[in-house]
């Protein structure tokens, strides 16, 4: 498939609302860590996927911020948009947006970075350039090549870390 010149970060955004209820919530009356990243694996990679238009496989979440607990009472508003392409990979910026449902306050919850990868290896990118049209979305852009050189040399690293991890049963030596 041809690769197009460029898509602006607006043609990959994906929103989405989510109410909180009890179950969701842990023992300090916040929402648990791990119900806030399923929904940005889930949801962000639809901004992904506005690229890709092919299956995409989550390969890496970092700079998670969890900025504010989000409780029962609470909407969560996931807006996540595409920020960097390479060749098979796509880097996507999350952000989490708390409302009180009861006030109508709002308040920044969440950030992260995620990327995912084209799952058919034998499939690219399509756009070569992301545009960033807000001042968010310029900032966000801005730092793309800079992560992208760390996550790189982290491959690196964990590459040699994790041939020192056995898998081996934990009761024989």
């Amino acid at each position: 498939m041809t690769q197009e010149s460029s898509i602006t970060c607006g043609n990959t955004l994906a929103v989405t609302s989510h109410r909180i209820f009890p179950d969701e919530l842990n023992e300090h009356g916040t929402v648990f860590g791990g119900v806030t990243l399923n929904l940005v694996d889930r949801e962000a990679s639809l901004a992904a996927m506005h690229v890709a238009r092919e299956t995409v496989v989550t390969a890496k979440m970092d700079h998670v911020n969890f900025i504010k607990p989000f409780r029962l009472h609470d909407s969560m508003t996931l807006q996540a948009y595409v920020t960097g392409v390479g060749h098979r990979s796509i880097e996507v910026f999350a952000k989490i947006i708390g409302e009180k449902l009861e006030t109508g306050e709002r308040f920044l919850g969440f950030t992260c970075f995620a990327t995912f990868v084209i799952e058919n290896p034998n499939v690219t990118v399509k756009f070569k350039q992301i545009i960033p049209e807000t001042k968010e979305q310029k900032s966000m852009c801005s730092g793309y090549q800079e992560r992208l050189s760390a996550r790189k040399i982290e491959r690196d690293h964990l590459k040699s870390l994790n041939k020192e991890i056995t898998i081996d049963e934990p009761w024989t030596k």
